[in-house]
């Protein structure tokens, strides 16, 4: 085997690793939490989050995600994996699965 090949194969070796790491640490969406929701009213109550240009609410964070809600400063930037809840409400509420600070 010639030095060009060896060369060829060790670069597409290291540009596959980088590729699955960089996948593994991808986020659905990005979104600021702009603070809680302090209403009194049958389903309010939670922080609110901005996706997009839509506002959600949810009401706890993963329990592995290293934010305390009540400590922080806001707005709040972050990357974020997310559902819509299975509530009666509305379909503003959203489950959050993983959450990371930008």
């Amino acid at each position: 085997m010639n030095t060009k090949s060896v060369t060829t194969i060790f670069a597409l070796l290291l540009v596959l690793m980088c590729c699955n790491k960089e996948k593994d640490n991808e986020y659905k969406s990005r979104g600021i939490i702009t603070g809680p929701d302090i209403r009194a009213c049958v389903c309010c109550g939670g922080w609110f989050i901005q996706i997009d240009s839509a506002t959600y609410l949810f009401d706890t964070l993963p329990d592995n995600s290293n934010i305390d809600l009540q400590k922080e400063t806001f707005p709040l930037p972050v990357k974020l994996d997310w559902q819509f809840a299975n509530t009666y409400c509305t379909n503003s509420r959203i489950v959050i699965q993983r959450i990371k600070k930008e």
